[in-house]
């Protein structure tokens, strides 16, 4: 077969290795042509054109995967229409108010034009002062209140040592000097809102002094836990505090509908939890620092649909002795995502999206993050946006996850972990300037589909031994001297399983105990290269057409160590299904050049053969380097 460098340059796949730099390369602003994203939807196909040159069908078919846009392009935007959802009623399960029963309801009906009114309440548990209403229960009964009607100047102010639910059936509550509803029990309260009612809770610009040293930390607050269900419409407008607050945990049911839009404070915090078991949620915040939804405990997202946009600048925070930005969600404990749909955007400076003191798990359901802040550094400190970041580990066992930093500068990265990341199952597609994927620990990806995209830096890069054992991982990174994948320099990168894309201005050394082969090359940006058993096709890759370097290195279980396969670049490719720009079970026509190739468990170890063709940019070989290498 032929041997040309038109376009390309090919090394042996065990040529001298070049590792990409690991020191504090950065720079403030994307490069020229830098693939900004657009507005505009994308989504993934599949072609099945059985038109080919050739026939080949590949071994090992990227399959079922899930994804409704490309990472470049998918937007996120408040949506508050109900979502079909069903009451799986959990009978052991004390927060589900099936399983609660209520001896008495006082109804209490607002009024723009006078005093509210009261009815239900034989034991005088109620006191009206206008429509300042006052429910104080020492019986032994626990009570359901109804609230109903419209007032511009009251609250609803509830004491009990007993449970109690809140019916909110078309109440539009406005109180311009505190809490429009101020929950002083410690008890577990359900607040319903009735099927079909729209309801109304907001506050003033500032609160009035409590009285007793009682809280009011929210224009909806509770000392105790607050259970939303129903399938009604709340909408919580906050303009001093937070929007809606427990001292103890949040939770909402299916069916139910909440909008937060909080301008001086967090939208929804529980102090110890908050559970998102289903319903819908959104959240707007726009102060300087605030957090969409937060909590000193965990996080837990079990279904529903979650949108949560924040735009507030960053702050000094003298307690941690640094700057703080917005989150979407931040949890000084865990983060767990086990279903459902999050949505989250965040425009401020240093502006996260998931923000984690302690470990994320995504086990399954649908995320989707946008930041679009730049970084911000002195001599007093720094903050830098992220799109998921897990001061402990970080583990994605499923789910699809979609992450996009649209900003730039050192620290924009779109998935990053200070223990270890674990890359299970799922579909992970990730975007940034700086790493797109980057651990502080080890990193493992044992499946799933993974797209890693940086345009500043290396797409995934890890601080120990790397180890890729399965699944679909495509890595293109900047040009020199950045990679594809990373390890660090002290470290290893194993390739023991998976179909695996790296590409960048160099490439990582892969350690000669790998379990799978890979090949490597020099191949030109945005030309399609078609790798070959003979006359079997394995797989097809679109090289980046800006933005990176030309080492592209790749490794399939269809390869095995020592033997000879042909690439070809400028090739057709058609049919098979596609992953961003691999493509498998394709067929693969005639090129512009063809070369042979040995592949190898290690790359970069030891020669074991010249360059083919002529040089490749940075150095010849033998003993020359790849391009950003340091060894």
């Amino acid at each position: 077969m032929k041997k040309m460098n038109l376009f390309w340059s090919i090394v042996m796949a065990i040529f001298a290795f070049a590792a990409c730099s690991t020191g504090d390369w950065y720079d403030d602003e994307l490069t020229t042509n830098n693939q900004n994203p657009t507005t505009a939807t994308s989504t993934v196909t599949e072609s099945n054109d059985d038109n080919s040159k050739s026939t080949s069908t590949a071994d090992n078919v990227v399959t079922g995967v899930s994804s409704d846009g490309d990472v470049t392009s998918f937007t996120v935007a408040l949506n508050k229409n109900a979502i079909s959802e069903s009451v799986k009623v959990d009978s052991s399960d004390d927060d589900y108010i099936e399983n609660s029963s209520f001896d008495k309801t006082i109804t209490i009906t607002f009024s723009t034009s006078g005093s509210a009114t009261v009815s239900g309440d034989d034991d005088g548990i109620v006191k009206v002062s206008g429509n300042d209403v006052t429910a104080t229960n020492n019986t032994e009964n626990t009570i359901k209140y109804v609230l109903t009607g419209e007032t511009n100047d009251g609250f609803f102010k509830l004491y009990s040592s007993k449970k109690q639910a809140i019916v909110l059936n078309s109440v539009s509550i406005t109180n311009p000097d505190g809490a429009a509803i101020n929950n002083q029990s410690k008890k577990r309260t359900f607040i319903v809102l009735n099927d079909g009612t729209r309801n109304y809770l907001t506050d003033g610009t500032n609160y009035a002094d409590a009285t007793d040293n009682e809280d009011m930390k929210a224009c909806f607050f509770s000392e105790g836990q607050l259970i939303f269900s129903g399938s009604g419409y709340l909408e919580v407008d906050a303009n001093c505090k937070a929007g809606i607050r427990s001292d103890d945990y949040v939770r909402t049911m299916p069916k139910a509908n909440i909008f937060v839009d909080a301008s001086s404070g967090n939208g929804i915090r529980g102090n110890d939890a908050v559970i998102v078991t289903g319903g819908v949620i959104n959240v707007n915040v726009t102060g300087t620092a605030d957090k969409g939804i937060s909590t000193d405990g965990e996080i837990r997202i079990d279904g529903g649909r979650t949108t949560i946009l924040t735009s507030g600048g960053y702050e000094w925070d003298s307690d941690d002795s640094d700057y703080s930005a917005c989150s979407g969600l931040k949890a000084d404990s865990v983060v767990t995502i086990n279903g459902g749909e999050l949505n989250i955007m965040s425009t401020g400076t240093g502006g996260k999206g998931i923000n984690s003191d302690d470990k994320i798990n995504i086990n399954d359901g649908v995320i989707r993050i946008i930041t679009t802040g730049k970084r911000q550094k002195d001599s007093k400190g720094s903050v830098s946006p992220k799109g998921i970041k897990a001061d402990g580990n970080l583990t994605i066992n499923g789910g699809q996850v979609q992450v996009r930093l649209e900003g730039s500068g050192d620290g924009t990265e779109a998935i990053e972990s200070k223990g270890d990341i674990h890359i299970e199952a799922g579909t992970v597609e990730c975007y940034s300037y700086d790493d797109a994927i980057n651990s502080a620990g080890y990193l493992y990806i044992d499946g799933g589909y993974v797209y890693a995209r940086a345009t500043g830096n290396d797409a995934i890069d890890s601080n120990k031994d790397l180890y890729i054992n399965g699944g679909v991982v495509i890595a293109e990174g900047a040009g020199q001297p950045e990679c594809g994948i990373d390890a660090a320099e002290q470290y290893r990168a194993y390739i023991n399983g998976g179909t695996v894309i790296a590409v960048g201005g160099g490439l990582q050394a892969i350690d000669s105990s790998s379990k799978q082969a890979s090949i490597a090359v020099s191949a030109q940006m945005g030309t399609t290269v078609g790798v070959l058993d003979g006359s079997k096709a394995i797989l097809a890759y679109t090289m980046p057409s800006n933005n990176s370097g030309t080492a592209l290195m790749i490794s399939s279980p269809s390869f095995k160590s020592g033997s000879s396969y042909t690439l070809r670049s400028g090739c057709e490719v058609s049919g098979g299904t596609s992953f961003y720009n691999l493509t498998t079970g394709c067929t693969i026509g005639s090129g512009s050049q063809s070369v042979d190739v040995t592949a190898s468990t290690s790359i970069g170890s030891s020669m074991g053969g010249g360059m083919m063709g002529g040089n490749m940019p940075g150095g010849n070989m033998p003993g020359g380097n790849m391009p950003g290498g340091r060894r």
